[in-house]
């Protein structure tokens, strides 16, 4: 009995081990700018957490023998006042290491109105991810960006507005590029637009008022070009909580440039669903969205 018991726990350990491999920060030398949180971070609810003010990543990397070479940075939603690391963080990038492809979470720092800390803290999780693409068994050239509710925005936010790095920093990580090469995008806030934005997820990030400037510079719908990566929207007709206009107005705009795009508007699924098994059609998502990857050659 002892042994077997034993054996349960080695076999736990082991289990554990595989599945998260890495917690990095992602500013090791400290951020460039200030959210202005103060109090400490609090967790809640199972892993929701809130007050964030440090970004880490939580890198989950496919056995060897499994390994396909792509990556995907996964956002939380939460309003920007909360992150749901548990179904739109952990669960999705253990699904995804299953399938032989990294999953890095990111608890990125909530805005608390200082509108340019999440994007920040995405993009230099994307340059991180790339610079350490050969230690971690990544293609540099098939990390994807993915993202709910309000992660989500976050993550059109990053795919929507990048660069190429700066060859001439010394830090080799600002050297590399910050644009996604596919995106992943369940029932996202896309729009700060009164009529069909959520507006809970502006005033977090923006502020209170109509500051015209910022409300363009986060409407995502209007920030695609030609440039902008592959797109998979997962979304339910009945959510209630951010209309599918959102994602409907983004897919609009992807086909205005020709980007290639795959919308899907499940029946049934509310708001939220992420990856839990809810016995609701949504729940088809992961498949559908591991099928496109095969069909963009992305995986194999």
């Amino acid at each position: 009995m002892k042994n077997l018991q034993l054996l349960i726990i080695l076999m736990f350990i082991s289990t554990s081990l595989m599945a998260q491999n890495k917690v990095l920060k992602v500013w090791p030398d400290g951020a460039p700018n200030d959210n202005g949180m103060t109090e400490p971070e609090e967790k809640y609810d199972g892993i929701r957490v809130r007050n964030v003010s440090e970004a880490e990543m939580y890198v989950y990397l496919p056995e060897k023998e499994k390994n396909t070479g792509a990556a995907v940075v996964i956002c939380p939603g939460g309003g920007y006042m909360i992150e749901a690391m548990d179904h739109e963080g952990h669960d999705i990038a253990t699904f995804l290491q299953e399938k032989g492809i990294a999953g890095i979470v990111l608890k990125y720092r909530l805005p608390y109105s200082h509108h340019e800390i999440p994007s920040c803290d995405a993009r230099r999780t994307i340059r991180t991810v790339r610079n350490n693409a050969k230690e971690w068994g990544i293609n540099p050239d098939k990390i994807g960006i993915a993202g709910s509710s309000a992660g989500g925005h976050l993550a059109s936010t990053a795919g929507t507005v990048f660069d190429a790095g700066d060859k001439e920093n010394s830090d080799p990580v600002e050297q590399q590029s910050c644009r996604p090469d596919f995106m992943l995008l369940l029932y996202p806030v896309i729009s700060m637009d009164e009529e069909f934005g959520h507006m809970g997820s502006r005033t977090n990030l923006i502020g209170e008022g109509h500051d015209k400037t910022l409300i363009r510079k986060y409407s995502n719908e209007w920030n695609v070009n030609e440039q902008t990566p592959p797109t998979f929207l997962i979304l339910a007709d009945d959510d209630k909580s951010v209309p599918p206009r959102n994602s409907i107005e983004f897919y609009s705009a992807l086909k205005r440039y020709d980007v290639p795009a795959e919308m899907h508007i499940f029946q049934q699924g509310g708001h939220g669903f992420g990856i839990r098994k809810n016995d609701i059609p949504a729940d088809q998502w992961p498949e559908l969205f591991y099928t496109w990857l095969k069909a963009r050659k992305i995986v194999e």
